[in-house]
């Protein structure tokens, strides 16, 4: 089994993120389509998006490579004191997705520990993220690297209004 490296993203690497952003996506769609965005194509337009935060000082774009290929990827940011959050400022990981191949041999685990490190050597406090309610291996995976549950979102998905309706109780 070749070695799991982890390295920043290059521009070079967009093609790879854009493959696995796109796949998380649809990841998160199949799970709940009420919930989650699902777009066409979403290959291209996540990997440039995500190829456009790699100057950004405050945003953090690692890939993982196996024997020269990108297997995976993780996106995260540093994240200012948000009120409407009641949440202090953090280390935010938005996206953390290695490809069914690679699984189980380490990548995520690599990803996740650099970013951390990443975030500590950025004074952070914590770091965050939010994980799909019904994504219980991530879950678990989360917490065996220390993360708590702190929050539960909620949605609940409303009727739209009849025409000639009125909207006062």
């Amino acid at each position: 089994m070749q070695e799991v490296i982890i390295r920043p993203a290059t521009k070079s690497d967009q093609a790879a993120l854009g493959r696995y952003g796109g796949s998380l996506m649809r990841q998160h769609h199949d799970a709940d389509p009420q919930r989650f965005i699902l777009t066409e194509h979403p290959e291209a337009g996540y990997g440039r998006y995500l190829v456009s935060q790699l100057e950004d000082p405050e945003t953090l774009v690692l890939v993982a490579e196996r024997a020269g290929e990108v297997v995976g990827y993780l996106y995260g940011s540093l994240e200012p004191m948000d009120w409407m959050q009641l949440r202090a400022p953090c280390g935010f990981v938005h996206d953390v997705y290695v490809e069914a191949s690679a699984r189980r041999q380490g990548a995520g685990e690599k990803l996740m520990r650099a970013a951390i490190e990443w975030f500590q050597s950025k004074n952070q406090p914590r770091v965050v993220l939010w994980s799909a309610d019904r994504n219980e291996i991530a879950q678990r995976f989360f917490a065996g690297l220390g993360f708590r549950r702190t929050m539960v979102e909620m949605t609940l998905e409303l009727k739209p209004a009849g025409r000639g309706e009125s909207r006062r109780g």
